[in-house]
């Protein structure tokens, strides 16, 4: 077993390095029956997208408040491990359930000693790559898609692979100049992981970073604000968007459009621990036994994040017959790998290194 950190070492480096961290939107989903006890979770997920699976949870448990609290992933990140840091329950940050897409900070606070164990039938039935030494757990699929605007992109121009899309931006520079968003992977965990592989994926990274430069890439922090760029026509085509979140926009109605790369496809798989500072650590076990069960699994896939590993795409997506298809599946591994991800000199390096190729002022 990895050793925590030392606390008075931990608390230090946690607050010289995390900086404040505030909710984009704070959600109540009171107890229907008489309140035995209130589960708070704090995660970097729509709040859109889990409410339909904390009411499903809550037709189980009638007696249980859930608070939902939103975050960005960088700050989630940051709150929750200077509260474990601090060894307080009851801190700003105090959560029974952390979520996050961004699943390399939740392997860096599960060796940091900030996870719960649990076992049960549901952890178990998880595939190697979902799960971490019984403490971090992978419940959704999520494809890194390339998004569109239909009746502003021509048909013709529909990039379907990497190469595709650099070759679209080679050929016409103007058209497009401004009009191409995706994260910026100095303040989108998940932005920053997605590039990260990438750049290990595929040899087309360099010119395709180069591309994004010369047609003035929009950045921006999240999938939500660049499918808002999209629905208001400021971008056409955006990049390695969370593929759950843009077929959801459609559901709403959204003029939007998604394509699996044919290329290969990223998929991550959000995820879940339980920290050591829950106060309703049974809860926020139930909790996450639900979300792999085969019911918050069918929840999940038909009214939160709609993708999974094996089944066909939904309806409307332009891609594979499935995820998995033609070799095309990339998942990335919840486990220690990630933490390379997190070290801070290959961080620093790799940052450096996209702000140039990009030409972004950003910090």
């Amino acid at each position: 077993m990895i050793p925590a950190l030392v606390p008075s070492l931990a608390l230090l480096l946690a607050l010289l390095l995390a900086r404040p961290a505030a909710a984009e939107e704070v959600m109540r989903f009171p107890a229907s029956e008489h309140e035995r006890t209130t589960l708070t979770i704090r995660g970097a997920a729509d709040t859109d997208a889990m409410a339909p699976l904390i009411r499903d949870y809550q037709l189980l448990y009638p007696d249980v408040t859930v608070v939902y609290h939103e975050y960005i992933t960088a700050d989630l990140f940051s709150g929750v491990a200077a509260a474990c840091a601090a060894g307080r329950a009851a801190s700003d940050y105090a959560a029974d359930v952390v979520i996050s897409s961004s699943v390399d900070h939740l392997i860096k606070l599960a060796n940091d000693g900030c996870a719960r164990s649990h076992r049960s039938i549901e952890t178990g039935r998880l595939p190697d790559w979902a799960a971490w030494r019984n403490e971090v757990f992978g419940f959704t699929t999520e494809p890194a898609v390339i998004a569109y605007r239909p009746d502003l992109l021509p048909r013709e121009d529909l990039p379907r692979s990497r190469v595709a899309l650099v070759d679209l931006l080679r050929r016409k520079p103007e058209a497009y100049a401004g009009r191409i968003g995706s994260y910026d992977i100095t303040l989108s965990g998940i932005g920053y992981l997605f590039a990260v592989y990438d750049a290990r994926a595929a040899a087309t990274y360099g010119r395709l970073v180069e591309a994004f430069g010369r047609a003035n890439l929009q950045v921006r922090c999240c999938t939500a604000d660049l499918i808002a760029d999209l629905e208001a026509g400021r971008i056409v085509i955006g990049y390695n968007l969370l593929g759950s979140y843009v077929y959801g926009a459609m559901r709403r109605g959204a003029r939007l459009g998604v394509v699996v790369p044919q290329d290969y496809t990223l998929v991550l798989t959000r995820a879940a621990l339980v920290p050591v500072t829950a106060r309703a650590a049974g809860d926020a076990f139930a909790f996450l036994d639900y979300l792999l069960s085969e019911r918050g699994q069918r929840v999940s896939r038909e009214q939160s994040f709609f993708f999974d590993r094996t089944g066909p795409l939904p309806p409307g997506v332009d891609g594979p017959p499935s995820l998995s298809a033609a070799g095309l599946f990339r998942p990335i591994t919840v486990g220690p790998v990630l933490l390379a991800v997190q070290d801070r000199a290959k961080r620093a390096r790799f940052l450096a290194e996209w702000r140039q190729s990009i030409g972004t002022q950003v910090k």
